[in-house]
């Protein structure tokens, strides 16, 4: 009878010792699902602030962006604005440029092979010779100078003429149109020489011209006028000087 006693006080005691294993197990479960639960919430709410961040980024760089398009639509505005006022005043400034005269038979300008060609900028005469052999227009021109002036090449020069005194000489400036090689008579080497246009009036005849600047010192006449000049708007009678100049 006591075996039996003793054999179910043992049953017992270990059952109870179970009973409290599982309580322990099942409190430490509990206890690391909270703290999952309580990591997993921290990092969601980590995450919802990075997003917050990002999204408020997002937005200030819309904001900026938006204001950067505004500057370029406001620039783009300005710069046609401005563009169209230097267009309106190039339009202005600039004098119309004259078309060369249809010329009827009956009217044809005859010239002499030397006549007085007047250049507008300086309001001088000088004495020309025509030449229909020569196919461009040279001048006599000394002292020259190149210079620049709002980014493009200019040159200033006088015209040298037997008649007219040094000190009565005026500078003539002009853009450089392009550059010209010219070969002397007396030598094989050519020189490279600027080529300008200036207004020229012969008589009745008022154009814009080009003309090489070379060396005419060896020539009679500090001008020489060649067939581009006066093609379509002249004839040329070399037996005869000064038809078309006012004074000779």
């Amino acid at each position: 009878m006591l075996k039996k006693v003793a054999a179910l006080a043992v049953i017992t005691a270990l059952s109870g010792c179970s009973l409290i294993d599982g309580d322990k197990y099942s409190q430490s479960t509990q206890a690391a699902i909270q703290q999952s639960e309580t990591n997993l919430t921290n990092q969601l709410h980590s995450y919802s602030a990075q997003i917050d961040k990002q999204n408020d980024q997002i937005n200030y760089l819309s904001i900026e962006l938006s204001n950067l398009n505004n500057e370029v639509a406001k620039l783009r505005q300005d710069q046609a604005a401005q563009f169209k006022k230097l267009k309106a005043k190039k339009t202005t400034s600039e004098p119309p440029k004259q078309a060369k005269p249809v010329i009827e038979p009956s009217q044809t300008i005859v010239l002499g092979g030397i006549e007085k060609v007047k250049v507008d900028t300086i309001k001088q005469q000088f004495d020309a010779r025509v030449d229909t052999g020569a196919a461009t227009s040279s001048i006599n021109a000394v002292d020259i100078q190149e210079f620049e002036r709002n980014g493009k090449t200019w040159i200033k020069f006088h015209i040298s003429d037997d008649k007219t005194a040094k000190e009565d000489q005026l500078w003539i400036e002009s853009p450089v149109i392009r550059y010209a090689k010219i070969r002397q008579s007396t030598s094989e080497e050519t020189e490279r020489r600027p080529v300008v246009e200036l207004w020229v009036q012969v008589g009745k005849i008022h154009e814009k011209a080009q003309f090489t600047l070379a060396d005419r010192s060896q020539m009679s006449h500090p001008i020489l006028l060649g067939r581009e000049f006066i093609q379509d708007i002249a004839l040329v009678d070399v037996s005869k000087s000064y038809l078309q100049s006012e004074t000779k």
